[in-house]
């Protein structure tokens, strides 16, 4: 997974907020094909790194590159210009509007002609490749039509990641996508990430939840006060060791760690 040049890449990215250093030189990469998380306790780091690779943030040092390419990404809207969408845990979701007005939020289609110059919505075409995206992702809801207000959680998170699915030709970040998802909604948001990965795009995963780290990722980046601590994946690591690192426990810490674990 590891091999080529890193579809998005942040090179030494520094962050401040007054005095807070909340960047202190963060390094990551994320390859083509590959699902590549994010961990670190509260407060590491993870969702300023997000912010800062995607334009919501400008990095007050260090540099960002697309596909090899250094850019400059003044807002979240030129890195979705460039094929870079994001879920966030709070979704970004209008609960009176259907579910393909959602999936086409920002990015409506006009009819064409007389109409068009009228700015008349073209709802049948918008319904059309909403329920195709929808299907494609086998996400499950009664009606195109019905407002996700009527939509479960994980129904909801549904359409955002195929709204994120939609739109994006280089890269879908998810923000703990699972937050207050019941066992059953989890893992279909679960299922739905892994679909997103088989239609090519390569994901960014930021999730506390260890089991769902280790079962979709193929690498995973561990984030310490602002910066990488290291890189690790499910065939090298277990999961009290990722822990460890991740706190900067003891090695004494992460041996007892393991043998409660064993028994």
């Amino acid at each position: 997974m590891s091999d080529g040049t890193p579809v998005l890449e942040g090179r030494g990215i520094v962050k401040r907020f007054g005095h807070v250093v909340a960047l202190n030189g963060a390094d990551f990469e994320l390859y083509p094909g590959e699902i590549s998380a994010i961990i670190g306790d509260n407060g590491a780091g993870k969702t300023t790194l997000i912010k800062t690779l995607t334009g919501a943030l400008h990095p007050d040092e260090g540099e960002i590159r697309l596909d090899g390419d250094r850019v400059h990404f003044r807002s979240p809207r030129d890195a979705r210009n460039v094929g870079i969408e994001t879920v966030y845990q709070e979704l970004a979701v209008a609960p009176a509007l259907d579910i393909a007005a959602n999936i086409f939020l920002g990015r409506e289609r006009r009819r064409g002609g007389v109409l068009g110059a009228l700015r008349l919505l073209d709802k049948g075409a918008m319904r059309r490749h909403a329920a195709e995206n929808l299907s494609e992702l086998q996400i499950r809801v009664g009606s195109i039509t019905q407002a996700v207000e009527t939509l479960s959680g994980g129904q909801r998170q549904g359409v955002a990641v195929a709204r994120a699915a939609s739109w994006a030709r280089r890269v879908v970040i998810m923000d703990e996508p699972t937050a207050a998802l019941g066992v059953k909604e989890t893992r279909q948001v679960l299922d739905l990430i892994k679909r997103v990965r088989e239609r090519g795009l390569p994901v960014i995963l930021i999730s506390h939840d260890m089991p769902h780290v280790f079962e979709l990722a193929d690498r995973i980046h561990i984030v310490r006060l602002g910066r990488r601590v290291a890189v690790v994946t499910p065939r090298t690591h277990t999961m009290p060791e990722a822990v460890a690192i991740m706190t900067g426990a003891t090695r004494g810490e992460l041996e007892q760690a393991l043998t409660t674990e064993q028994s």
